[in-house]
Protein backbone atom coordinates (compact mmCIF):
# COMPACT_ATOMS: atom_id res chain seq x y z
CA UNK A 1 0.00 0.00 0.00
CA UNK A 2 1.47 3.52 -0.95
CA UNK A 3 1.28 5.71 2.08
CA UNK A 4 2.03 8.48 0.21
CA UNK A 5 -2.01 8.48 -1.56
CA UNK A 6 -5.44 9.38 0.38
CA UNK A 7 -7.79 5.85 0.43
CA UNK A 8 -11.21 5.77 1.30
CA UNK A 9 -10.55 4.95 4.42
CA UNK A 10 -9.33 8.36 5.70
CA UNK A 11 -12.81 9.51 5.30
CA UNK A 12 -14.62 6.74 6.97
CA UNK A 13 -14.11 8.57 10.31
CA UNK A 14 -12.20 6.26 11.72
CA UNK A 15 -8.51 4.95 12.40
CA UNK A 16 -7.80 6.07 9.56
CA UNK A 17 -9.60 9.34 9.62
CA UNK A 18 -7.86 9.94 12.86
CA UNK A 19 -4.45 9.26 11.50
CA UNK A 20 -5.03 12.17 8.63
CA UNK A 21 -6.16 14.26 10.86
CA UNK A 22 -3.93 14.04 13.66
CA UNK A 23 -0.82 13.76 11.70
CA UNK A 24 -1.44 15.75 8.80
CA UNK A 25 -4.29 18.05 8.95
CA UNK A 26 -4.61 19.37 12.26
CA UNK A 27 -0.94 19.92 13.09
CA UNK A 28 -0.77 21.78 9.75
CA UNK A 29 -3.71 24.03 10.03
CA UNK A 30 -4.19 24.65 13.58
CA UNK A 31 -2.32 22.57 15.85
CA UNK A 32 -5.40 22.08 18.29
CA UNK A 33 -4.53 19.42 20.65
CA UNK A 34 -6.73 16.08 20.97
CA UNK A 35 -8.31 17.29 23.96
CA UNK A 36 -9.31 20.58 22.56
CA UNK A 37 -11.23 18.94 19.67
CA UNK A 38 -14.40 19.21 19.37
CA UNK A 39 -17.56 19.11 16.99
CA UNK A 40 -17.56 22.69 17.01
CA UNK A 41 -14.92 25.68 17.73
CA UNK A 42 -15.96 28.13 20.97
CA UNK A 43 -15.01 31.82 20.00
CA UNK A 44 -15.15 34.75 22.27
CA UNK A 45 -17.99 37.43 21.32
CA UNK A 46 -15.80 40.38 20.06
CA UNK A 47 -18.85 42.92 20.18
CA UNK A 48 -20.22 45.15 18.05
CA UNK A 49 -21.18 44.05 14.24
CA UNK A 50 -19.80 40.92 12.30
CA UNK A 51 -19.58 39.62 8.73
CA UNK A 52 -20.04 36.05 7.71
CA UNK A 53 -18.90 34.73 4.45
CA UNK A 54 -18.19 30.77 2.42
CA UNK A 55 -16.80 30.31 -0.80
CA UNK A 56 -15.91 26.94 -2.69
CA UNK A 57 -12.67 26.19 -5.04
CA UNK A 58 -12.23 23.71 -7.32
CA UNK A 59 -9.42 25.77 -9.11
CA UNK A 60 -7.82 23.80 -12.12
CA UNK A 61 -4.49 22.89 -11.88
CA UNK A 62 -4.37 23.04 -7.77
CA UNK A 63 -0.97 24.19 -7.84
CA UNK A 64 -0.31 27.49 -10.62
CA UNK A 65 2.15 30.17 -10.77
CA UNK A 66 2.04 32.84 -7.46
CA UNK A 67 0.17 29.98 -5.17
CA UNK A 68 -2.15 26.99 -5.50
CA UNK A 69 -5.88 26.01 -4.19
CA UNK A 70 -4.56 26.61 -0.20
CA UNK A 71 -3.79 30.16 0.32
CA UNK A 72 -6.20 30.81 -2.77
CA UNK A 73 -8.82 29.22 -0.42
CA UNK A 74 -7.48 31.38 2.48
CA UNK A 75 -7.32 34.80 0.73
CA UNK A 76 -10.21 34.46 -1.03
CA UNK A 77 -12.34 34.48 2.08
CA UNK A 78 -10.15 36.93 4.31
CA UNK A 79 -10.75 39.10 1.32
CA UNK A 80 -14.74 39.04 0.61
CA UNK A 81 -14.42 40.04 4.76
CA UNK A 82 -12.16 42.69 3.87
CA UNK A 83 -14.39 43.93 1.44
CA UNK A 84 -17.26 44.51 4.25
CA UNK A 85 -14.46 46.68 5.77
CA UNK A 86 -14.39 43.69 8.54
CA UNK A 87 -11.42 42.52 10.36
CA UNK A 88 -10.80 38.91 9.81
CA UNK A 89 -10.00 36.63 12.71
CA UNK A 90 -11.62 32.97 12.38
CA UNK A 91 -11.43 30.48 9.48
CA UNK A 92 -13.44 27.17 8.98
CA UNK A 93 -11.38 25.02 6.60
CA UNK A 94 -13.52 22.38 4.49
CA UNK A 95 -11.71 19.28 2.73
CA UNK A 96 -13.01 16.82 -0.17
CA UNK A 97 -10.51 14.40 -1.26
CA UNK A 98 -10.24 12.31 -3.94
CA UNK A 99 -8.86 8.90 -3.56
CA UNK A 100 -5.58 8.51 -4.57
CA UNK A 101 -4.66 12.06 -3.70
CA UNK A 102 -1.35 12.49 -3.06
CA UNK A 103 -0.24 12.97 0.54
CA UNK A 104 2.59 15.24 0.06
CA UNK A 105 0.65 17.26 -2.22
CA UNK A 106 -1.69 17.91 0.54
CA UNK A 107 0.88 18.26 2.79
CA UNK A 108 1.88 21.07 0.62
CA UNK A 109 -1.37 22.54 0.12
CA UNK A 110 -2.05 22.73 4.21
CA UNK A 111 1.07 24.42 4.87
CA UNK A 112 0.31 27.08 2.42
CA UNK A 113 -2.83 27.58 4.27
CA UNK A 114 -1.33 27.83 7.39
CA UNK A 115 1.12 30.51 6.32
CA UNK A 116 -2.08 32.54 4.87
CA UNK A 117 -4.03 32.60 7.58
CA UNK A 118 -0.56 33.48 9.72
CA UNK A 119 -0.08 36.59 7.07
CA UNK A 120 -3.84 38.13 7.22
CA UNK A 121 -3.79 37.35 11.12
CA UNK A 122 -6.62 34.99 11.45
CA UNK A 123 -7.15 32.22 13.27
CA UNK A 124 -8.10 28.24 11.09
CA UNK A 125 -10.62 27.28 14.03
CA UNK A 126 -12.76 24.10 12.68
CA UNK A 127 -13.31 22.36 9.47
CA UNK A 128 -14.35 18.49 8.29
CA UNK A 129 -12.35 16.37 5.74
CA UNK A 130 -14.22 13.78 3.77
CA UNK A 131 -12.80 11.68 1.21
CA UNK A 132 -14.81 10.60 -2.20
CA UNK A 133 -13.93 7.64 -4.72
CA UNK A 134 -11.77 7.99 -7.40
CA UNK A 135 -13.03 9.90 -10.06
CA UNK A 136 -16.11 11.34 -8.69
CA UNK A 137 -13.87 14.52 -7.63
CA UNK A 138 -10.85 16.28 -9.72
CA UNK A 139 -8.07 15.40 -7.19
CA UNK A 140 -9.12 18.41 -3.79
CA UNK A 141 -11.40 20.79 -3.46
CA UNK A 142 -12.02 23.50 -0.53
CA UNK A 143 -14.86 25.44 1.21
CA UNK A 144 -13.72 27.99 3.07
CA UNK A 145 -15.98 30.06 5.49
CA UNK A 146 -14.88 33.30 7.78
CA UNK A 147 -15.81 35.61 10.68
CA UNK A 148 -14.36 39.47 11.22
CA UNK A 149 -15.61 41.99 13.00
CA UNK A 150 -16.95 45.12 11.93
CA UNK A 151 -15.14 48.26 13.62
CA UNK A 152 -16.11 51.04 12.28
CA UNK A 153 -19.72 52.79 11.43
CA UNK A 154 -19.47 53.10 7.91
CA UNK A 155 -21.73 51.97 5.46
CA UNK A 156 -19.82 49.67 3.14
CA UNK A 157 -21.70 47.87 0.66
CA UNK A 158 -22.59 47.45 -3.40
CA UNK A 159 -25.31 49.62 -3.11
CA UNK A 160 -23.25 52.90 -1.94
CA UNK A 161 -21.91 54.56 -5.11
CA UNK A 162 -22.87 57.70 -5.40
CA UNK A 163 -22.64 60.16 -8.36
CA UNK A 164 -19.16 62.38 -9.04
CA UNK A 165 -17.52 59.25 -6.61
CA UNK A 166 -14.22 58.33 -8.06
CA UNK A 167 -13.40 54.60 -9.38
CA UNK A 168 -9.81 53.19 -7.91
CA UNK A 169 -8.51 49.50 -8.61
CA UNK A 170 -5.43 48.87 -6.45
CA UNK A 171 -2.95 47.24 -9.09
CA UNK A 172 -2.60 45.40 -12.60
CA UNK A 173 -5.83 43.45 -13.71
CA UNK A 174 -5.49 40.39 -14.60
CA UNK A 175 -3.08 38.19 -13.49
CA UNK A 176 -4.41 35.24 -11.85
CA UNK A 177 -6.83 34.77 -14.68
CA UNK A 178 -3.91 34.39 -17.11
CA UNK A 179 -1.69 32.87 -14.65
CA UNK A 180 -3.72 29.75 -13.85
CA UNK A 181 -4.86 29.69 -17.90
CA UNK A 182 -1.35 29.80 -18.53
CA UNK A 183 -0.25 26.66 -16.38
CA UNK A 184 -3.53 24.83 -17.26
CA UNK A 185 -2.83 25.14 -21.17
CA UNK A 186 1.29 24.57 -20.75
CA UNK A 187 1.79 27.82 -22.84
CA UNK A 188 5.11 29.12 -22.45
CA UNK A 189 5.25 32.76 -21.99
CA UNK A 190 8.29 35.52 -22.89
CA UNK A 191 7.23 36.66 -19.62
CA UNK A 192 6.84 35.42 -16.16
CA UNK A 193 2.57 35.89 -14.94
CA UNK A 194 2.04 35.13 -11.58
CA UNK A 195 -0.90 35.28 -10.09
CA UNK A 196 -1.78 38.25 -7.74
CA UNK A 197 -2.77 36.03 -4.80
CA UNK A 198 -2.97 38.16 -1.47
CA UNK A 199 -4.66 38.95 1.69
CA UNK A 200 -6.00 42.49 0.85
CA UNK A 201 -7.51 43.23 5.07
CA UNK A 202 -4.45 45.29 5.92
CA UNK A 203 -4.66 47.44 3.01
CA UNK A 204 -7.96 47.77 3.73
CA UNK A 205 -7.63 48.52 7.45
CA UNK A 206 -5.06 51.46 6.79
CA UNK A 207 -6.89 53.21 3.94
CA UNK A 208 -10.51 52.65 6.45
CA UNK A 209 -8.17 55.05 9.12
CA UNK A 210 -7.36 57.47 6.49
CA UNK A 211 -10.25 58.34 5.06
CA UNK A 212 -12.73 56.34 6.57
CA UNK A 213 -16.77 57.46 5.97
CA UNK A 214 -15.13 58.33 1.91
CA UNK A 215 -15.05 54.88 1.37
CA UNK A 216 -18.39 53.76 -0.46
CA UNK A 217 -18.10 50.28 -1.51
CA UNK A 218 -15.12 48.15 -1.76
CA UNK A 219 -14.87 44.45 -4.24
CA UNK A 220 -12.41 42.16 -5.09
CA UNK A 221 -12.99 41.67 -8.93
CA UNK A 222 -12.41 38.05 -8.72
CA UNK A 223 -14.75 35.78 -11.56
CA UNK A 224 -15.89 37.98 -14.16
CA UNK A 225 -13.09 40.98 -13.63
CA UNK A 226 -13.30 44.22 -13.30
CA UNK A 227 -16.39 44.76 -15.40
CA UNK A 228 -18.85 42.05 -13.81
CA UNK A 229 -17.82 43.53 -10.62
CA UNK A 230 -18.56 47.04 -11.71
CA UNK A 231 -21.58 46.04 -13.51
CA UNK A 232 -22.87 44.18 -10.13
CA UNK A 233 -22.20 47.48 -8.14
CA UNK A 234 -23.92 50.25 -10.81
CA UNK A 235 -26.82 48.09 -10.83
CA UNK A 236 -27.11 47.87 -7.02
CA UNK A 237 -26.49 51.62 -6.66
CA UNK A 238 -28.87 52.35 -9.46
CA UNK A 239 -25.99 54.18 -10.85
CA UNK A 240 -24.06 54.73 -14.51
CA UNK A 241 -20.06 54.77 -14.83
CA UNK A 242 -17.66 56.19 -17.12
CA UNK A 243 -14.24 54.29 -17.82
CA UNK A 244 -11.01 55.23 -19.11
CA UNK A 245 -9.11 52.76 -21.49
CA UNK A 246 -6.09 54.02 -20.84
CA UNK A 247 -6.38 54.45 -17.00
CA UNK A 248 -6.62 50.59 -16.75
CA UNK A 249 -3.10 48.70 -15.10
CA UNK A 250 -2.18 45.94 -17.27
CA UNK A 251 0.27 44.40 -17.07
CA UNK A 252 2.14 43.93 -21.07
CA UNK A 253 2.61 40.46 -20.81
CA UNK A 254 -1.18 39.97 -19.33
CA UNK A 255 -1.88 42.38 -21.92
CA UNK A 256 0.11 40.06 -24.82
CA UNK A 257 -1.68 37.17 -23.89
CA UNK A 258 -5.32 38.29 -23.79
CA UNK A 259 -4.28 39.79 -27.28
CA UNK A 260 -3.35 36.24 -28.86
CA UNK A 261 -6.08 34.70 -26.83
CA UNK A 262 -8.83 37.29 -27.84
CA UNK A 263 -9.48 38.01 -23.97
CA UNK A 264 -10.47 41.18 -22.75
CA UNK A 265 -8.70 42.06 -19.28
CA UNK A 266 -11.84 43.62 -18.16
CA UNK A 267 -13.49 40.11 -17.72
CA UNK A 268 -10.21 38.27 -16.25
CA UNK A 269 -10.13 37.14 -12.86
CA UNK A 270 -8.54 38.46 -9.99
CA UNK A 271 -7.25 37.62 -5.99
CA UNK A 272 -5.31 40.37 -4.71
CA UNK A 273 -6.74 43.44 -6.34
CA UNK A 274 -9.82 45.71 -4.98
CA UNK A 275 -12.30 48.26 -6.43
CA UNK A 276 -12.45 51.30 -4.40
CA UNK A 277 -15.20 53.37 -4.90
CA UNK A 278 -14.89 57.26 -2.73
CA UNK A 279 -15.83 60.10 -2.46
CA UNK A 280 -14.58 62.97 -4.87
CA UNK A 281 -13.20 64.31 -1.88
CA UNK A 282 -10.51 61.68 -0.88
CA UNK A 283 -9.92 59.94 -3.81
CA UNK A 284 -5.96 61.67 -4.28
CA UNK A 285 -5.27 60.32 -0.62
CA UNK A 286 -6.93 57.03 -1.15
CA UNK A 287 -5.25 56.50 -4.05
CA UNK A 288 -1.65 58.14 -2.61
CA UNK A 289 -2.01 55.72 0.65
CA UNK A 290 -3.22 52.68 -1.40
CA UNK A 291 0.02 53.28 -3.63
CA UNK A 292 2.58 53.22 -0.45
CA UNK A 293 1.47 49.94 0.30
CA UNK A 294 3.43 46.71 -1.26
CA UNK A 295 0.21 45.31 -2.51
CA UNK A 296 -1.07 48.91 -4.24
CA UNK A 297 2.14 49.92 -6.10
CA UNK A 298 -0.14 50.46 -9.27
CA UNK A 299 -2.80 51.58 -8.02
CA UNK A 300 -4.79 53.94 -10.18
CA UNK A 301 -8.21 56.19 -10.79
CA UNK A 302 -10.08 54.42 -13.44
CA UNK A 303 -13.03 56.32 -13.58
CA UNK A 304 -16.18 58.05 -12.18
CA UNK A 305 -19.96 57.74 -11.10
CA UNK A 306 -21.12 59.96 -13.66
CA UNK A 307 -24.78 59.89 -12.57
CA UNK A 308 -27.54 58.32 -11.18
CA UNK A 309 -28.96 55.57 -13.85
CA UNK A 310 -29.67 51.96 -14.95
CA UNK A 311 -26.47 50.19 -14.15
CA UNK A 312 -24.52 51.21 -17.64
CA UNK A 313 -21.46 51.42 -18.07
CA UNK A 314 -19.43 53.28 -20.64
CA UNK A 315 -15.54 53.43 -21.65
CA UNK A 316 -13.31 55.67 -23.74
CA UNK A 317 -11.37 53.91 -25.60
CA UNK A 318 -7.68 54.13 -26.61
CA UNK A 319 -9.14 55.49 -29.79
CA UNK A 320 -10.77 58.11 -28.42
CA UNK A 321 -13.92 56.68 -28.80
CA UNK A 322 -17.27 55.01 -26.46
CA UNK A 323 -18.46 51.65 -26.07
CA UNK A 324 -20.87 50.31 -23.98
CA UNK A 325 -19.33 47.21 -20.66
CA UNK A 326 -21.66 44.59 -20.32
CA UNK A 327 -21.42 41.94 -18.15
CA UNK A 328 -19.39 38.93 -18.68
CA UNK A 329 -22.60 36.80 -20.56
CA UNK A 330 -20.93 32.93 -19.86
CA UNK A 331 -17.02 31.67 -18.75
CA UNK A 332 -13.72 33.33 -20.16
CA UNK A 333 -11.83 31.10 -17.94
CA UNK A 334 -13.50 28.40 -16.02
CA UNK A 335 -12.15 26.85 -12.99
CA UNK A 336 -9.90 29.72 -12.51
CA UNK A 337 -11.08 30.08 -8.45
Amino acid sequence: MNKDLILLGHGSGGRLSHQLLDELIIPALSGVAPSGQNDAALLDNPGGRLAYTTDSYVVDPIFFPGGNIGDLAVNGTVNDLAMMGATPLWLSVGLILEEGFSRGELARILASMRSAADRAGVAIVTGDTKVVPRGKADRIFINTSGIGRLDHPHPIHGANARPGDRIIVSGTVGDHGIAVMASREGLELETDIVSDCAPLSGMVRDLLAAVGGGVHVLRDPTRGGVATTLKEIASQSGVVMLLKEESLPVKEGVRGVCSILGLDPLYVANEGKMLVVVSPEVAGKALELLRSHPLGRDAAIIGEVSGEGNGKISMETLSGGIRGVEMLAGEQLPRIC
